[in-house]
């Protein structure tokens, strides 16, 4: 469905925007698509390079990237080089292997990595829940630290297995046990709703994400939208004030921050990671800073997106410099980012303080 949809979107787009061959000689420009859009800083201004994450860094936000025991080394060995001490290992379908396999695999480096598990859904029957709790302490016996990244796009909590949680939302009472025996063994829930908003807009000239949201578009037809996702979400959150929630991508609400900031100042219970939205934060550089200003002591970081020595410092670069106008390396999005250029006493809270609070205190 989403193949056909692209397909119909792009064909309109470029039926729309196909410049007859006069326009083309008068203008050259006419004949560019957004999808060969490039474009390279002209502006002589300040481009700072951070090797070094100004303070010690916990990464609460990464997954099971390593294929062997080879990469496991080379990322600690990065991250010794970039000031990350510990990285989260969320375990998602998507990545593949059981939970007891990963923590076995990281098992010689786990003084650098911090394991999570998934909810099992295999059988929701009131016994299969109860089945599932006691699965639930068993994963913290063996290192698990905290439930995530559950995952709900619309379908339901489409990360977890050994089965996927299709048609069960976080507010499902089938799984309040679970969210309970959360709270009961001091395991923090991650979990990533729904996408950025511009994905569900209309596909047209007025969509202030096209360039990429043509190709990320969200079909709602069959599943929740944006705002009953975000409905449920807060349903859980609410429902259960001594579960810990860490709201995944700023809860995909980079773009509404004042909403964001409503439910933290309502739910002392609910945390945010800025993981894989530097993108979607960055261009509105200023109504960032200040958001992450004041919720400094509710705000992780976090990556999502790979062990490589370059994405760390593109992200410390954001939080940490006053460059303006620039655009990440091979980064899929096509719009210019700017730094925050956060206070030591806010980055050290967001880089490790708030992150070492959860895994230290709430345990």
């Amino acid at each position: 469905m989403k193949k056909h949809l692209f397909l119909i979107v792009s064909i309109a787009l470029l039926a729309a925007c196909a410049p007859k061959e006069s326009d083309q000689q008068a203008n050259p420009a006419a004949g560019i698509l957004l999808k060969d859009f490039a474009p390279q800083v002209i502006n002589n201004i300040p481009k700072t390079h951070v090797e070094r994450a100004k303070f010690d860094i916990i990464d609460m936000h990464a997954h099971d990237y390593a294929s062997s025991e080879e990469e496991i080394a080379q990322w600690c060995k990065v991250m010794d080089e970039v000031g990350v001490l510990n990285t989260a290992i969320m375990h998602c379908s998507w990545i593949g292997r059981p939970f007891e396999e990963y923590v076995e695999a990281y098992g010689p480096y786990k003084d650098h990595f911090k394991f999570w598990c998934c909810f099992d859904y295999t059988d929701m029957s009131p016994e299969g829940i109860q089945k599932a709790c006691e699965k639930l302490a068993q994963c913290k016996e063996m290192g698990a630290v905290g439930v995530g990244e559950l995952g709900d796009k619309g379908e339901g909590d489409t990360y977890a297995r050994p089965g996927d949680g299709k048609d069960i939302h976080i507010d499902d009472p089938r799984i309040k046990p679970l969210i309970e025996k959360c709270a009961e063994l001091k395991m923090p829930i991650s979990i990533h709703i729904a996408e950025p908003y511009w994905m569900y807009l209309p596909m047209d000239e007025k969509n202030d994400g096209l360039i990429n949201a043509v190709t990320w578009h969200v079909d709602t037809t069959n599943c929740y939208g944006y705002d009953k996702l975000m409905t449920t979400f807060e349903n859980a959150v609410r429902e259960n004030p001594n579960t810990l929630f860490i709201a995944c991508h700023y809860l995909n609400m980079t773009h509404d921050l004042p909403r964001l900031g409503a439910l933290l100042d309502k739910y002392p219970n609910l945390y945010f990671d800025i993981s894989a939205r530097v993108a979607e934060s960055a261009h509105t550089p200023r109504a960032t800073r200040e958001f992450l200003i004041k919720y400094q002591d509710r705000v992780l970081f976090g990556t999502d997106n790979g062990m490589e020595a370059a994405m760390y410092q593109n992200i410390f670069r954001v939080l940490e410099t006053n460059d303006e106008h620039f655009y990440m390396p091979e980064s899929e999005y096509h719009w210019a980012l700017s730094g925050f250029n956060l206070p030591d006493e806010v980055l050290k809270k967001l880089y490790h303080d708030n992150a070492y609070r959860i895994l230290t205190e709430y345990r």
